[in-house]
């Protein structure tokens, strides 16, 4: 087969693939590329949860995880008690969700897909206080609720598609870019020109949902900015430039928080669950 059919082939096979992988994410309505089967990483990442629960230290400050196990729970709720009351799916059916707080001086949480979720000590001093705890929550849990992973995965597959279909097109020219310059040249461009670019825009969407997850569960939103005006205290001269970073500068976060702060209030009131 000479490499114009192998193309025209390839083109049509992509084409028809991505026709039926595109959907929208809840709320924001952004339209999103899932090639990755979702229960596929889900099923994955709860074998990567059991193996940190064992290799990590967990905190013996049972008070503090009750009530992020108490937070998480309220949150569950009132995010499936939206997505029935809109007459939409709910996209965390299917998920098994659980709370861990590792022992660690790290500032840091996150949520992997089917909500296993995961809080460092370090964390602690920059919520604060209950409503910063739930902001945190509401940021990490928007992340599996609008299937980011799914979305990084299936658009990560795509590009290393495409980059090998370009490398047989145009004779082999980006394997001597990467050969010339001795390091993965193309990838650094693809990772600073589209997929930071689009981490970032997964991690304001999540800053945005998050706020109306927090907002919903009858948590005091407005904790949220403080929380950003506390990280960018502890990261004072440390943050990359923005386009060389996977999530946006402190100044920005909390700019867009600002501007949303009173939309999130106004239209995701919390929810009354009888």
């Amino acid at each position: 087969m000479n490499r114009r059919k192998f193309l025209t082939y390839v083109s049509c096979g992509c084409g028809s693939l991505l026709l039926h992988s595109c959907t929208s994410a809840p709320i924001t309505d952004r339209k999103q590329l899932k090639l990755i089967p979702e229960a596929k990483l889900n099923a994955q990442a709860a074998q990567v949860y059991e193996k940190i629960k064992k290799n990590e230290k967990m905190s013996d400050d049972t008070k503090t995880l009750n009530e992020i196990r108490e937070i998480g729970k309220k949150m569950e709720d009132s995010i499936s008690e939206y997505f029935y009351r809109a007459n939409l799916d709910d996209p965390t059916a299917n998920f098994d969700w659980e709370y861990i707080l590792i022992d660690k001086k790290v500032r840091n949480a996150w949520c992997m897909p089917g909500g296993k979720i995961a809080f460092y000590t370090g964390m602690l001093d920059v919520t604060k206080n209950t409503n910063g705890l739930a902001a945190v929550m509401g940021h990490e849990v928007a992340h599996a609720v609008a299937k980011h992973s799914v979305e990084r995965a299936s658009r990560g597959a795509l590009i290393n598609t495409g980059a090998r279909i370009i490398d047989i097109a145009s004779g082999g020219v980006l394997s001597d870019i990467n050969r010339t310059t001795g390091m993965n040249t193309v990838g650094m461009l693809t990772q600073l020109g589209i997929m930071n670019p689009f981490n970032r825009k997964q991690e304001s969407e999540a800053d945005y949902l998050g706020m109306i997850f927090s907002s919903l569960s009858g948590y005091d939103i407005r904790e949220t900015v403080k929380i950003w005006e506390r990280m960018k205290e502890f990261n004072k001269g440390k943050e990359p430039p923005q386009f060389m970073s996977t999530h946006p500068s402190s100044d920005t976060r909390i700019k867009q928080l600002n501007e949303w702060m009173n939309e999130v209030i106004l239209d995701y009131p919390p929810i009354k669950i009888s």
